[in-house]
C-alpha cells in the first residue's frame, strides 16, 4: 500500500477520510496533536503524534513513512473563536501550514490535497458559489484558508507542487457503518447540539440569529455528508497521482438549509422534540453559503449521493446514540 500522510487524521473529516482511503487501497498515516482529534479514531492506519510547527518531527514522519502525498485536514475552525483570537487561527493554520508544505518539498512529496472552506466566499446571498466566484472572507479563519490557498500556489510555481483545494461548507452525518462518527469537545456544530438537546445532553439548543436576511430568519448552509467528502479526497488524490496537476473544486449539492430547516429534518428522524432557545448572532456569520460541484461533478466524477438532510441526520443519530471517543 502507497503511504499517504492525513494531517488530522484523528478528527471528524480526517478519520472518515482515513477509512476511504484504506477502503481505496491507501495507507492512510495519521499526524494530529489531539487537541481536538481522538485516538480511538485512528483505525484504519498507523498514528504519529505531533504538531504541525513542529518541523524536526515532521521530517521524522516523512523520513520514516515516505508518502506520496499529503490529505492537509489539520486545523482550528471555530468561526467565532477565531473572531475573539485570531492570533491563533494565524499562528495554527497559516503558519503550521507552511511548516507542513516545506516539509513536505524537503521529503519530495509534491502533491497535497487541501480541506478549504466555502467561507472564503464571504455572504453572498442568492448566489450558488462557484469557483470563479469572488473572495471576500468575513473572518480570520475564512481568512486563515484563503491565504493556505495563495500559498500552495506560490509554492507550486516556485517548487513545482501540485494542490488539489477543495471549498466546502457544513459537513454532517456519520460514516454508516458506525466505526467513526462526529465527537468534539465542547461541540460547536449544529447536528450534534441538536442531537444532543433531543437526548437531554444539554438544555436546549440556541439558535444564534434569528433576523437574518433569509426565509425564516436563520442562517443557510449547504451541507453534504462526511463520507461523501471523504470520498471527494480519494479522488482528489488519483487527480493528482494521474499527473493531472492542481485543481481547486467547490463540493456542495447547491442546495441550502436553514437552521430551523435543519431543526425540523431531527425532529422527524428522530420522532422527538427539539428543545429551542434564541440568541443573537455571532460575529462573522455570513446568512447565506451555497455552493455548486459541477466541476468537480464533470472533472472528478465526484457526486454528493449521501447528502440528503434526512440521509446525514440518520446516521449522525446512529452514531450519536453509540459513538464516544476518549483520548
Amino acid at each position: 500500500m502507497k503511504n499517504i500522510l492525513v494531517t488530522g487524521g484523528a478528527g471528524y473529516i480526517g478519520s472518515h477520510a482515513c477509512k476511504a482511503l484504506r477502503q481505496a487501497g491507501y495507507m492512510p498515516v495519521t499526524f494530529d496533536n489531539l487537541s481536538t482529534g481522538w485516538a480511538d479514531a485512528v483505525k484504519f492506519g498507523p498514528f504519529e503524534q505531533g504538531d504541525l510547527l513542529d518541523r524536526a518531527r515532521l521530517d521524522q514522519v516523512f523520513a520514516a513513512y515516505q508518502p506520496i502525498a499529503v490529505l492537509h485536514f489539520a486545523a482550528f475552525s471555530q468561526v467565532g473563536e477565531s473572531m475573539q483570537e485570531p492570533g491563533k487561527y494565524w499562528r495554527n493554520n497559516v503558519a503550521g501550514s507552511l511548516t507542513l508544505i516545506e516539509a513536505a518539498i524537503a521529503a519530495g512529496c509534491l502533491n497535497i490535497v487541501f480541506s478549504s472552506t466555502c467561507a472564503v466566499y464571504g455572504d453572498q446571498d442568492g448566489v450558488v458559489l462557484d469557483e470563479n466566484s469572488v473572495h471576500m472572507p468575513l473572518n480570520p479563519y475564512a481568512a486563515s484558508k484563503r491565504a493556505i490557498e495563495d500559498m500552495l500556489a506560490g509554492f507550486a510555481a516556485s517548487d513545482g507542487l501540485n494542490a488539489v483545494i477543495f471549498r466546502y461548507f457544513n459537513v454532517a452525518g456519520a460514516d454508516p457503518e458506525g466505526e467513526v462518527g462526529e465527537f468534539h469537545r465542547p461541540e460547536t456544530h449544529l447536528i450534534p447540539l441538536l442531537l444532543d438537546a433531543i437526548e437531554g445532553r444539554r438544555p436546549a439548543l440556541t439558535v444564534f440569529g434569528t433576523d437574518y436576511p433569509t426565509p425564516d430568519g436563520t442562517c443557510i448552509r449547504d451541507y453534504v455528508h462526511v463520507m461523501d467528502l471523504a470520498e471527494a479526497h480519494v479522488l482528489g488524490l488519483k487527480w493528482l497521482t494521474d499527473g493531472k496537476g492542481s485543481g481547486v473544486f467547490n463540493l456542495g449539492t447547491g442546495t441550502g438549509f436553514s437552521v430551523r430547516e435543519v431543526i425540523d429534518e431531527a425532529r422527524k428522524t428522530t420522532n422527538r422534540a427539539v428543545p429551542v432557545t434564541e440568541g443573537p448572532r455571532r460575529p462573522g456569520d455570513a446568512a447565506c453559503l451555497v455552493s455548486g460541484s459541477v466541476r468537480a461533478e464533470a472533472e472528478l466524477g465526484w457526486q454528493a449521493k449521501r447528502s440528503t438532510m434526512k440521509e446525514m441526520v440518520t446516521d449522525a443519530w446512529r452514531w450519536h446514540q453509540t459513538g464516544h471517543y476518549t483520548r
